[in-house]
Protein backbone atom coordinates (compact mmCIF):
# COMPACT_ATOMS: atom_id res chain seq x y z
CA UNK A 1 0.00 0.00 0.00
CA UNK A 2 1.17 3.56 -0.72
CA UNK A 3 2.81 4.84 2.48
CA UNK A 4 1.72 8.52 2.12
CA UNK A 5 -1.85 7.36 1.47
CA UNK A 6 -1.74 5.13 4.55
CA UNK A 7 -0.40 8.04 6.63
CA UNK A 8 -3.22 10.25 5.33
CA UNK A 9 -5.81 7.60 6.17
CA UNK A 10 -4.35 7.21 9.67
CA UNK A 11 -4.34 10.98 10.20
CA UNK A 12 -7.95 11.38 9.03
CA UNK A 13 -9.10 8.43 11.15
CA UNK A 14 -7.43 9.88 14.24
CA UNK A 15 -8.85 13.34 13.46
CA UNK A 16 -12.42 12.06 13.11
CA UNK A 17 -12.20 10.14 16.38
CA UNK A 18 -10.38 12.81 18.39
CA UNK A 19 -12.55 15.71 17.21
CA UNK A 20 -15.69 13.67 17.92
CA UNK A 21 -14.46 13.04 21.48
CA UNK A 22 -13.61 16.73 21.96
CA UNK A 23 -17.09 17.73 20.77
CA UNK A 24 -18.65 15.15 23.06
CA UNK A 25 -17.00 16.77 26.09
CA UNK A 26 -17.46 20.30 24.68
CA UNK A 27 -13.72 20.95 24.33
CA UNK A 28 -12.10 23.00 21.55
CA UNK A 29 -11.04 20.85 18.58
CA UNK A 30 -7.56 22.42 18.75
CA UNK A 31 -6.86 20.20 21.76
CA UNK A 32 -7.81 17.11 19.74
CA UNK A 33 -5.34 17.99 16.97
CA UNK A 34 -2.56 18.61 19.48
CA UNK A 35 -3.25 15.24 21.12
CA UNK A 36 -3.10 13.50 17.73
CA UNK A 37 0.32 14.99 17.02
CA UNK A 38 1.66 14.00 20.42
CA UNK A 39 0.27 10.46 20.27
CA UNK A 40 1.15 9.57 16.67
CA UNK A 41 4.22 11.74 16.13
CA UNK A 42 7.89 10.71 16.10
CA UNK A 43 8.15 11.10 19.90
CA UNK A 44 4.97 9.09 20.51
CA UNK A 45 3.95 5.97 18.60
CA UNK A 46 5.99 7.15 15.59
CA UNK A 47 3.14 6.35 13.21
CA UNK A 48 3.36 9.79 11.61
CA UNK A 49 6.61 11.30 10.42
CA UNK A 50 7.43 14.89 9.64
CA UNK A 51 8.02 15.79 6.00
CA UNK A 52 8.33 18.93 3.95
CA UNK A 53 4.89 18.64 2.31
CA UNK A 54 3.11 18.39 5.64
CA UNK A 55 5.05 21.39 6.97
CA UNK A 56 4.06 23.46 3.91
CA UNK A 57 0.35 22.67 4.34
CA UNK A 58 0.60 23.33 8.07
CA UNK A 59 2.19 26.72 7.41
CA UNK A 60 -0.77 27.62 5.23
CA UNK A 61 -2.99 26.84 8.20
CA UNK A 62 -1.35 29.78 9.97
CA UNK A 63 -1.68 31.84 6.78
CA UNK A 64 -5.45 31.28 6.67
CA UNK A 65 -5.72 31.97 10.41
CA UNK A 66 -4.04 35.35 9.90
CA UNK A 67 -6.34 35.97 6.93
CA UNK A 68 -9.35 35.33 9.20
CA UNK A 69 -7.92 37.73 11.81
CA UNK A 70 -7.57 40.33 9.07
CA UNK A 71 -11.24 39.84 8.14
CA UNK A 72 -12.18 40.60 11.75
CA UNK A 73 -9.88 43.64 11.88
CA UNK A 74 -12.12 46.69 11.73
CA UNK A 75 -10.99 50.25 12.41
CA UNK A 76 -14.47 51.04 13.76
CA UNK A 77 -14.36 48.09 16.15
CA UNK A 78 -10.82 49.02 17.17
CA UNK A 79 -11.88 52.61 17.87
CA UNK A 80 -14.90 51.52 19.92
CA UNK A 81 -12.72 49.20 22.04
CA UNK A 82 -9.55 51.32 22.01
CA UNK A 83 -9.33 51.60 25.81
CA UNK A 84 -9.66 47.86 26.31
CA UNK A 85 -7.45 46.96 23.33
CA UNK A 86 -4.54 49.33 23.85
CA UNK A 87 -4.92 49.83 27.59
CA UNK A 88 -5.56 46.32 28.85
CA UNK A 89 -3.97 44.59 25.87
CA UNK A 90 -0.81 46.69 25.83
CA UNK A 91 -0.32 46.37 29.57
CA UNK A 92 -0.92 42.60 29.54
CA UNK A 93 1.44 41.99 26.63
CA UNK A 94 4.23 44.16 28.06
CA UNK A 95 4.12 42.88 31.65
CA UNK A 96 3.69 39.21 30.71
CA UNK A 97 6.47 39.29 28.11
CA UNK A 98 8.75 41.10 30.54
CA UNK A 99 8.10 38.63 33.36
CA UNK A 100 8.46 35.53 31.17
CA UNK A 101 11.54 36.98 29.50
CA UNK A 102 13.29 37.66 32.80
CA UNK A 103 12.43 34.16 34.05
CA UNK A 104 13.88 32.62 30.87
CA UNK A 105 17.00 34.78 30.89
CA UNK A 106 17.90 34.24 34.54
CA UNK A 107 16.07 31.17 35.92
CA UNK A 108 16.91 29.10 32.83
CA UNK A 109 20.27 30.80 32.25
CA UNK A 110 19.45 31.93 28.70
CA UNK A 111 20.43 35.12 26.90
CA UNK A 112 18.27 38.19 26.62
CA UNK A 113 17.35 37.36 23.02
CA UNK A 114 15.91 34.03 24.12
CA UNK A 115 14.11 35.85 26.93
CA UNK A 116 12.41 38.20 24.46
CA UNK A 117 11.43 35.34 22.15
CA UNK A 118 9.98 33.20 24.94
CA UNK A 119 8.34 36.21 26.60
CA UNK A 120 6.49 37.23 23.42
CA UNK A 121 5.36 33.64 22.77
CA UNK A 122 4.12 33.09 26.32
CA UNK A 123 2.31 36.45 26.39
CA UNK A 124 -0.12 35.23 23.71
CA UNK A 125 -3.41 33.64 24.77
CA UNK A 126 -5.72 31.40 22.74
CA UNK A 127 -8.35 33.27 20.76
CA UNK A 128 -9.65 29.96 19.38
CA UNK A 129 -10.26 28.42 22.81
CA UNK A 130 -11.38 31.47 24.77
CA UNK A 131 -13.69 33.01 22.15
CA UNK A 132 -15.45 29.67 21.68
CA UNK A 133 -15.93 29.14 25.42
CA UNK A 134 -17.20 32.69 25.99
CA UNK A 135 -19.56 32.40 23.03
CA UNK A 136 -21.00 29.09 24.24
CA UNK A 137 -21.57 30.46 27.75
CA UNK A 138 -22.97 33.76 26.35
CA UNK A 139 -20.32 35.64 28.28
CA UNK A 140 -18.89 37.66 25.38
CA UNK A 141 -20.69 40.87 26.37
CA UNK A 142 -20.08 40.71 30.10
CA UNK A 143 -17.48 42.97 31.63
CA UNK A 144 -14.94 40.16 31.87
CA UNK A 145 -15.76 38.99 28.35
CA UNK A 146 -15.23 42.44 26.82
CA UNK A 147 -11.96 42.89 28.70
CA UNK A 148 -10.74 39.49 27.54
CA UNK A 149 -11.69 40.08 23.90
CA UNK A 150 -9.97 43.47 23.98
CA UNK A 151 -6.72 41.85 25.15
CA UNK A 152 -7.02 39.06 22.55
CA UNK A 153 -7.57 41.63 19.79
CA UNK A 154 -4.39 43.46 20.81
CA UNK A 155 -2.48 40.18 20.80
CA UNK A 156 -3.73 39.39 17.29
CA UNK A 157 -2.48 42.77 16.10
CA UNK A 158 0.83 42.36 17.98
CA UNK A 159 1.61 39.16 16.05
CA UNK A 160 2.52 41.24 13.00
CA UNK A 161 5.46 43.13 14.61
CA UNK A 162 6.49 39.94 16.44
CA UNK A 163 6.89 38.14 13.12
CA UNK A 164 9.21 40.96 12.04
CA UNK A 165 11.12 41.18 15.33
CA UNK A 166 12.12 37.52 15.79
CA UNK A 167 14.12 37.13 12.54
CA UNK A 168 15.95 40.38 13.36
CA UNK A 169 16.82 39.05 16.83
CA UNK A 170 18.46 36.03 15.20
CA UNK A 171 21.04 38.23 13.49
CA UNK A 172 24.43 38.20 15.26
CA UNK A 173 25.96 41.14 17.10
CA UNK A 174 25.54 44.63 15.67
CA UNK A 175 23.73 43.23 12.66
CA UNK A 176 20.59 42.80 14.78
CA UNK A 177 19.74 46.49 15.00
CA UNK A 178 20.50 46.99 11.33
CA UNK A 179 18.35 44.01 10.39
CA UNK A 180 15.51 45.25 12.60
CA UNK A 181 15.56 48.70 11.01
CA UNK A 182 15.72 47.25 7.50
CA UNK A 183 12.93 44.78 8.24
CA UNK A 184 10.73 47.50 9.75
CA UNK A 185 11.25 49.88 6.83
CA UNK A 186 10.79 47.08 4.32
CA UNK A 187 7.64 45.85 6.04
CA UNK A 188 6.21 49.37 6.26
CA UNK A 189 6.90 50.02 2.58
CA UNK A 190 5.48 46.70 1.40
CA UNK A 191 2.40 46.96 3.62
CA UNK A 192 1.75 50.58 2.61
CA UNK A 193 2.04 49.65 -1.06
CA UNK A 194 -0.22 46.61 -0.70
CA UNK A 195 -2.83 48.56 1.25
CA UNK A 196 -2.74 51.50 -1.18
CA UNK A 197 -3.15 49.27 -4.23
CA UNK A 198 -5.57 46.92 -2.48
CA UNK A 199 -7.96 49.69 -1.42
CA UNK A 200 -8.28 50.73 -5.05
CA UNK A 201 -8.64 47.26 -6.54
CA UNK A 202 -10.22 44.91 -3.97
CA UNK A 203 -13.82 46.04 -4.31
CA UNK A 204 -13.55 46.23 -8.08
CA UNK A 205 -12.10 42.74 -8.25
CA UNK A 206 -14.89 41.20 -6.19
CA UNK A 207 -17.54 43.20 -8.06
CA UNK A 208 -16.24 41.70 -11.31
CA UNK A 209 -16.14 38.18 -9.86
CA UNK A 210 -19.61 38.48 -8.33
CA UNK A 211 -21.02 39.57 -11.70
CA UNK A 212 -20.42 36.03 -13.04
CA UNK A 213 -22.59 34.52 -10.29
CA UNK A 214 -20.18 31.59 -9.89
CA UNK A 215 -19.46 30.31 -6.39
CA UNK A 216 -16.50 28.36 -7.73
CA UNK A 217 -14.95 31.49 -9.24
CA UNK A 218 -15.56 33.39 -5.99
CA UNK A 219 -13.67 30.78 -3.95
CA UNK A 220 -10.85 30.63 -6.51
CA UNK A 221 -10.49 34.42 -6.45
CA UNK A 222 -10.29 34.42 -2.65
CA UNK A 223 -7.64 31.68 -2.62
CA UNK A 224 -5.72 33.58 -5.32
CA UNK A 225 -5.70 36.72 -3.16
CA UNK A 226 -4.57 34.86 -0.03
CA UNK A 227 -1.80 32.92 -1.77
CA UNK A 228 -0.76 35.85 -3.96
CA UNK A 229 -0.35 38.35 -1.13
CA UNK A 230 1.41 35.72 0.98
CA UNK A 231 3.84 35.15 -1.89
CA UNK A 232 4.49 38.90 -2.20
CA UNK A 233 5.41 39.33 1.46
CA UNK A 234 7.37 36.07 1.45
CA UNK A 235 9.34 37.16 -1.63
CA UNK A 236 10.29 40.41 0.10
CA UNK A 237 11.68 38.55 3.11
CA UNK A 238 8.65 38.95 5.34
CA UNK A 239 6.26 36.38 6.78
CA UNK A 240 3.70 34.65 4.56
CA UNK A 241 1.11 35.24 7.26
CA UNK A 242 1.68 39.00 7.03
CA UNK A 243 0.44 39.15 3.45
CA UNK A 244 -2.60 37.07 4.34
CA UNK A 245 -3.41 39.45 7.20
CA UNK A 246 -3.30 42.42 4.83
CA UNK A 247 -5.57 40.61 2.38
CA UNK A 248 -8.13 39.90 5.08
CA UNK A 249 -7.97 43.48 6.33
CA UNK A 250 -8.61 44.85 2.83
CA UNK A 251 -11.54 42.50 2.21
CA UNK A 252 -13.04 43.42 5.60
CA UNK A 253 -13.73 46.91 4.20
CA UNK A 254 -15.84 45.49 1.35
CA UNK A 255 -19.43 44.23 1.31
CA UNK A 256 -18.15 40.72 0.55
CA UNK A 257 -16.50 40.22 3.95
CA UNK A 258 -18.98 37.71 5.43
CA UNK A 259 -19.29 35.73 2.21
CA UNK A 260 -15.51 35.44 1.94
CA UNK A 261 -15.26 34.33 5.56
CA UNK A 262 -17.77 31.52 5.05
CA UNK A 263 -15.90 30.33 1.95
CA UNK A 264 -12.47 30.37 3.60
CA UNK A 265 -13.51 28.75 6.90
CA UNK A 266 -13.31 25.09 5.68
CA UNK A 267 -9.78 25.61 4.30
CA UNK A 268 -8.71 27.45 7.43
CA UNK A 269 -10.06 24.91 9.90
CA UNK A 270 -8.60 21.88 8.13
CA UNK A 271 -5.18 23.39 7.45
CA UNK A 272 -5.00 24.93 10.91
CA UNK A 273 -5.84 21.53 12.38
CA UNK A 274 -2.89 20.10 10.42
CA UNK A 275 -0.68 22.85 11.85
CA UNK A 276 -1.63 21.89 15.39
CA UNK A 277 -0.95 18.24 14.58
CA UNK A 278 2.60 19.20 13.51
CA UNK A 279 3.02 21.22 16.73
CA UNK A 280 2.01 18.18 18.77
CA UNK A 281 4.49 16.08 16.79
CA UNK A 282 7.34 18.31 17.98
CA UNK A 283 6.73 17.46 21.63
CA UNK A 284 9.33 14.99 22.93
CA UNK A 285 7.39 13.01 25.54
CA UNK A 286 10.51 11.21 26.83
CA UNK A 287 12.14 14.58 27.53
CA UNK A 288 8.98 15.75 29.26
CA UNK A 289 8.82 12.72 31.56
CA UNK A 290 12.52 13.07 32.35
CA UNK A 291 12.02 16.72 33.37
CA UNK A 292 8.65 16.65 35.09
CA UNK A 293 9.83 18.86 37.95
CA UNK A 294 10.96 21.59 35.54
CA UNK A 295 7.79 21.24 33.50
CA UNK A 296 5.55 21.49 36.57
CA UNK A 297 7.32 24.68 37.60
CA UNK A 298 7.03 26.11 34.07
CA UNK A 299 3.28 25.34 33.90
CA UNK A 300 2.72 26.93 37.30
CA UNK A 301 4.70 30.04 36.38
CA UNK A 302 2.91 30.39 33.05
CA UNK A 303 -0.64 30.05 34.37
CA UNK A 304 -0.12 31.79 37.72
CA UNK A 305 2.03 34.52 36.19
CA UNK A 306 -0.42 35.40 33.42
CA UNK A 307 -3.35 35.27 35.83
CA UNK A 308 -1.54 37.50 38.33
CA UNK A 309 -0.67 40.07 35.66
CA UNK A 310 -4.31 40.35 34.52
CA UNK A 311 -5.56 40.41 38.11
CA UNK A 312 -3.32 43.39 38.89
CA UNK A 313 -4.33 45.20 35.69
CA UNK A 314 -8.06 44.69 36.19
CA UNK A 315 -8.03 45.58 39.89
CA UNK A 316 -5.97 48.69 39.12
CA UNK A 317 -8.80 49.84 36.83
CA UNK A 318 -11.34 49.28 39.62
CA UNK A 319 -12.85 46.17 38.07
CA UNK A 320 -14.90 44.21 40.65
CA UNK A 321 -13.09 41.18 42.06
CA UNK A 322 -15.48 38.65 40.49
CA UNK A 323 -14.99 40.07 36.98
CA UNK A 324 -11.23 40.40 37.56
CA UNK A 325 -11.07 36.74 38.55
CA UNK A 326 -12.87 35.63 35.40
CA UNK A 327 -10.77 37.84 33.12
CA UNK A 328 -7.57 36.50 34.69
CA UNK A 329 -8.65 32.87 34.25
CA UNK A 330 -9.75 33.48 30.67
CA UNK A 331 -6.28 34.72 29.68
CA UNK A 332 -4.11 32.40 31.82
CA UNK A 333 -3.08 30.06 29.01
CA UNK A 334 -0.85 30.04 25.94
CA UNK A 335 -2.27 30.54 22.45
CA UNK A 336 -2.01 29.38 18.88
CA UNK A 337 0.11 32.37 17.86
CA UNK A 338 2.36 31.69 20.82
CA UNK A 339 2.99 28.23 19.35
CA UNK A 340 3.81 29.85 16.01
CA UNK A 341 6.28 32.24 17.64
CA UNK A 342 7.99 29.61 19.81
CA UNK A 343 8.42 27.32 16.79
CA UNK A 344 9.84 30.22 14.76
CA UNK A 345 12.23 31.08 17.58
CA UNK A 346 13.45 27.47 17.67
CA UNK A 347 13.92 27.38 13.89
CA UNK A 348 15.93 30.61 14.10
CA UNK A 349 18.03 29.04 16.91
CA UNK A 350 17.08 31.81 19.32
CA UNK A 351 16.35 29.22 22.01
CA UNK A 352 17.98 25.90 22.84
CA UNK A 353 16.16 22.62 22.29
CA UNK A 354 15.68 21.91 25.99
CA UNK A 355 14.14 25.36 26.59
CA UNK A 356 11.96 24.87 23.51
CA UNK A 357 10.68 21.51 24.76
CA UNK A 358 9.95 22.77 28.28
CA UNK A 359 8.24 25.94 27.02
CA UNK A 360 6.25 24.14 24.33
CA UNK A 361 5.11 21.49 26.81
CA UNK A 362 4.05 24.09 29.35
CA UNK A 363 2.15 26.04 26.69
CA UNK A 364 0.30 22.93 25.48
CA UNK A 365 -0.60 21.82 29.01
CA UNK A 366 -1.92 25.29 29.82
CA UNK A 367 -4.17 25.09 26.74
CA UNK A 368 -5.51 21.71 27.85
CA UNK A 369 -6.21 23.11 31.33
CA UNK A 370 -7.82 26.34 30.06
CA UNK A 371 -11.46 25.15 29.62
CA UNK A 372 -11.55 23.65 33.10
CA UNK A 373 -9.83 26.66 34.70
CA UNK A 374 -12.26 29.11 33.06
CA UNK A 375 -15.30 27.10 34.17
CA UNK A 376 -13.90 26.73 37.69
CA UNK A 377 -13.22 30.47 37.98
CA UNK A 378 -16.76 31.24 36.76
CA UNK A 379 -18.29 28.93 39.37
CA UNK A 380 -16.03 30.30 42.08
CA UNK A 381 -17.08 33.85 41.28
CA UNK A 382 -20.71 32.73 41.54
CA UNK A 383 -21.69 33.99 38.08
CA UNK A 384 -21.22 31.35 35.37
CA UNK A 385 -21.56 32.98 31.95
CA UNK A 386 -22.77 36.32 33.26
CA UNK A 387 -21.25 39.74 33.66
CA UNK A 388 -21.21 41.63 36.94
CA UNK A 389 -21.16 45.16 35.61
CA UNK A 390 -24.89 45.51 36.43
CA UNK A 391 -23.93 45.69 40.10
CA UNK A 392 -22.35 49.06 39.44
CA UNK A 393 -24.44 51.80 41.01
CA UNK A 394 -23.78 54.22 38.18
CA UNK A 395 -25.17 51.86 35.55
CA UNK A 396 -28.35 51.25 37.52
CA UNK A 397 -28.68 54.98 38.16
CA UNK A 398 -28.42 55.81 34.44
CA UNK A 399 -31.14 53.30 33.56
CA UNK A 400 -33.40 54.56 36.34
CA UNK A 401 -32.98 58.18 35.18
CA UNK A 402 -34.02 57.25 31.63
CA UNK A 403 -37.07 55.25 32.77
CA UNK A 404 -38.20 57.59 35.57
CA UNK A 405 -40.65 59.51 33.39
CA UNK A 406 -41.94 56.41 31.59
CA UNK A 407 -45.27 54.81 32.43
CA UNK A 408 -47.07 51.96 30.64
CA UNK A 409 -44.04 51.63 28.38
CA UNK A 410 -42.35 48.83 26.44
CA UNK A 411 -38.95 47.41 27.42
CA UNK A 412 -36.90 46.30 24.39
CA UNK A 413 -34.15 43.83 25.31
CA UNK A 414 -31.47 44.07 22.62
CA UNK A 415 -31.24 46.97 20.16
CA UNK A 416 -29.96 45.27 17.01
CA UNK A 417 -31.80 45.44 13.70
CA UNK A 418 -34.96 43.84 15.13
CA UNK A 419 -34.99 46.09 18.18
CA UNK A 420 -34.50 49.17 16.04
CA UNK A 421 -37.43 48.27 13.76
CA UNK A 422 -39.66 47.67 16.76
CA UNK A 423 -38.72 51.04 18.22
CA UNK A 424 -39.71 52.81 14.97
CA UNK A 425 -43.19 51.28 15.03
CA UNK A 426 -43.61 52.11 18.72
CA UNK A 427 -42.64 55.71 17.96
CA UNK A 428 -45.20 55.90 15.14
CA UNK A 429 -47.87 54.73 17.61
CA UNK A 430 -46.63 57.16 20.30
CA UNK A 431 -45.89 54.27 22.68
CA UNK A 432 -43.02 55.06 25.07
CA UNK A 433 -40.16 52.58 25.31
CA UNK A 434 -36.72 52.02 26.77
CA UNK A 435 -34.17 49.73 25.08
CA UNK A 436 -31.38 47.83 26.84
CA UNK A 437 -28.19 46.78 25.04
CA UNK A 438 -24.54 46.01 25.88
CA UNK A 439 -22.83 47.15 22.67
CA UNK A 440 -21.24 50.58 23.39
CA UNK A 441 -20.97 51.52 19.69
CA UNK A 442 -24.63 50.64 19.04
CA UNK A 443 -25.74 52.57 22.13
CA UNK A 444 -23.73 55.66 21.18
CA UNK A 445 -25.26 55.63 17.69
CA UNK A 446 -28.80 55.23 19.05
CA UNK A 447 -28.39 57.90 21.74
CA UNK A 448 -27.41 60.38 19.06
CA UNK A 449 -31.04 60.00 17.88
CA UNK A 450 -33.84 59.60 20.41
CA UNK A 451 -31.78 58.73 23.48
CA UNK A 452 -34.05 55.87 24.58
CA UNK A 453 -31.28 53.23 24.42
CA UNK A 454 -29.18 52.65 27.54
CA UNK A 455 -26.39 50.32 28.60
CA UNK A 456 -27.78 47.35 30.49
CA UNK A 457 -28.12 43.57 30.43
CA UNK A 458 -31.77 42.60 30.66
CA UNK A 459 -31.14 39.24 32.32
CA UNK A 460 -30.25 41.10 35.54
CA UNK A 461 -33.10 41.75 37.93
CA UNK A 462 -31.54 45.04 39.07
CA UNK A 463 -31.49 46.29 35.49
CA UNK A 464 -35.11 45.33 34.80
CA UNK A 465 -36.22 46.94 38.04
CA UNK A 466 -34.39 50.15 37.12
CA UNK A 467 -35.95 50.03 33.63
CA UNK A 468 -39.40 50.15 35.27
CA UNK A 469 -40.61 46.62 34.63
CA UNK A 470 -43.19 47.08 37.40
CA UNK A 471 -44.79 49.91 35.34
CA UNK A 472 -44.23 48.47 31.86
CA UNK A 473 -46.97 47.18 29.56
CA UNK A 474 -44.86 44.74 27.47
CA UNK A 475 -41.36 43.25 27.27
CA UNK A 476 -39.89 42.25 23.92
CA UNK A 477 -36.71 40.15 23.70
CA UNK A 478 -34.78 40.35 20.42
CA UNK A 479 -31.68 38.37 21.41
CA UNK A 480 -30.43 36.00 18.69
CA UNK A 481 -29.75 33.13 21.12
CA UNK A 482 -32.33 31.22 23.11
CA UNK A 483 -30.26 30.81 26.28
CA UNK A 484 -29.95 34.58 26.82
CA UNK A 485 -33.64 35.08 26.00
CA UNK A 486 -34.61 32.38 28.51
CA UNK A 487 -32.64 34.12 31.27
CA UNK A 488 -34.45 37.39 30.50
CA UNK A 489 -37.84 35.66 30.65
CA UNK A 490 -37.10 34.18 34.08
CA UNK A 491 -35.88 37.55 35.35
CA UNK A 492 -39.02 39.34 34.08
CA UNK A 493 -41.36 36.71 35.50
CA UNK A 494 -39.76 37.21 38.92
CA UNK A 495 -41.35 40.68 39.01
CA UNK A 496 -44.33 40.37 36.68
CA UNK A 497 -46.05 37.02 36.18
CA UNK A 498 -48.76 38.82 34.20
CA UNK A 499 -46.82 41.00 31.74
CA UNK A 500 -46.81 39.98 28.04
CA UNK A 501 -43.38 38.87 26.84
CA UNK A 502 -42.73 38.65 23.08
CA UNK A 503 -39.56 36.79 22.11
CA UNK A 504 -37.70 36.55 18.83
CA UNK A 505 -35.90 33.33 17.96
CA UNK A 506 -34.00 32.43 14.79
CA UNK A 507 -35.38 28.88 14.63
CA UNK A 508 -38.53 26.99 15.60
CA UNK A 509 -36.64 24.40 17.65
CA UNK A 510 -36.52 26.75 20.68
CA UNK A 511 -40.18 27.82 20.62
CA UNK A 512 -41.48 25.19 23.06
CA UNK A 513 -38.66 25.79 25.54
CA UNK A 514 -39.11 29.56 25.54
CA UNK A 515 -42.86 29.27 25.98
CA UNK A 516 -42.35 26.86 28.85
CA UNK A 517 -39.99 29.41 30.42
CA UNK A 518 -42.83 31.96 30.38
CA UNK A 519 -42.86 33.70 27.02
CA UNK A 520 -46.32 34.88 25.93
CA UNK A 521 -45.48 34.51 22.26
CA UNK A 522 -42.37 33.40 20.38
CA UNK A 523 -41.76 34.59 16.82
CA UNK A 524 -39.49 32.27 14.83
CA UNK A 525 -37.78 34.18 12.02
CA UNK A 526 -37.46 31.04 9.92
CA UNK A 527 -41.25 30.58 9.90
CA UNK A 528 -42.00 34.19 9.01
CA UNK A 529 -39.37 34.26 6.28
CA UNK A 530 -40.56 30.99 4.78
CA UNK A 531 -44.22 32.15 4.80
CA UNK A 532 -43.39 35.32 2.87
CA UNK A 533 -41.20 33.41 0.42
CA UNK A 534 -43.98 30.86 -0.10
CA UNK A 535 -46.56 33.61 -0.65
CA UNK A 536 -44.35 35.38 -3.18
CA UNK A 537 -43.73 32.06 -4.95
CA UNK A 538 -47.49 31.46 -5.24
CA UNK A 539 -48.07 34.97 -6.62
CA UNK A 540 -45.28 34.62 -9.17
CA UNK A 541 -46.75 31.24 -10.15
CA UNK A 542 -50.10 32.77 -11.05
CA UNK A 543 -52.04 32.41 -7.78
CA UNK A 544 -54.03 35.58 -6.93
CA UNK A 545 -52.41 37.72 -4.24
CA UNK A 546 -55.46 37.54 -1.95
CA UNK A 547 -55.47 33.74 -2.04
CA UNK A 548 -51.71 33.53 -1.42
CA UNK A 549 -51.97 35.85 1.59
CA UNK A 550 -54.94 33.81 2.78
CA UNK A 551 -52.62 30.81 3.10
CA UNK A 552 -50.20 32.95 5.11
CA UNK A 553 -52.97 34.14 7.40
CA UNK A 554 -54.15 30.56 7.95
CA UNK A 555 -50.63 29.43 8.86
CA UNK A 556 -50.26 32.34 11.27
CA UNK A 557 -53.66 31.67 12.84
CA UNK A 558 -52.57 28.10 13.56
CA UNK A 559 -49.24 29.25 14.96
CA UNK A 560 -49.88 32.41 17.03
CA UNK A 561 -52.48 31.94 19.74
CA UNK A 562 -52.76 35.61 20.72
CA UNK A 563 -53.44 36.71 17.12
CA UNK A 564 -55.70 33.81 16.18
CA UNK A 565 -58.86 35.93 16.23
CA UNK A 566 -57.35 38.34 13.72
CA UNK A 567 -55.63 35.86 11.43
CA UNK A 568 -58.59 33.48 11.59
CA UNK A 569 -60.91 35.94 9.84
CA UNK A 570 -62.20 34.53 6.60
CA UNK A 571 -60.70 36.18 3.57
CA UNK A 572 -63.07 37.28 0.80
CA UNK A 573 -63.14 34.92 -2.10
CA UNK A 574 -60.76 35.97 -4.85
CA UNK A 575 -62.36 37.33 -8.00
CA UNK A 576 -62.99 34.79 -10.69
Amino acid sequence: MNSPLLSLLLLLSAAVGAVAVSRRFKLPSILAYLAIGMALGPFGLAMLKENHEVDVFAEFGVVFLMFSIGLEFSLQRLHAMRRLVFGFGGAQMTLTALGAGLATAFAYDQGWRAGIAVGLAVAMSSTAIVAKLLSESFDLHSRSGRQTMGVLLFQDIAVVPCLILLPALAQPGEGMLRSLVIASVQASAVLALLIWIGQKLMSRLYDAVAAYGSEELFVLATLWIVVGLSWVTGATGLSLALGAFVGGMLISETVYRHHVESNVRPFRDILLGLFFVTVGMMLDLSFVFANLHKLALAVFLLIAGKALVMMLITLATKTPLTAALRTSAQLAQAGEFGLVLIELAHQLKLIATDVFQITLSAMLISMFIAPFLIARAARFSGELGRGDWAHQTQVIHDIAVHSLVLENHVIICGFGRSGERISRLLTLEAIPFIALDVDPARIAKAQAGDGHVVFGNADRREVLQAAGVARARTVVVTYPDAHSAERVIHAVRHFRPDIPIVVRTPDEKDVARLKQAGATEVIPEVLEGSLLIAAETLVQSGVPTERAMGHVRAARAARYATLRAFYGKKEPDPPV
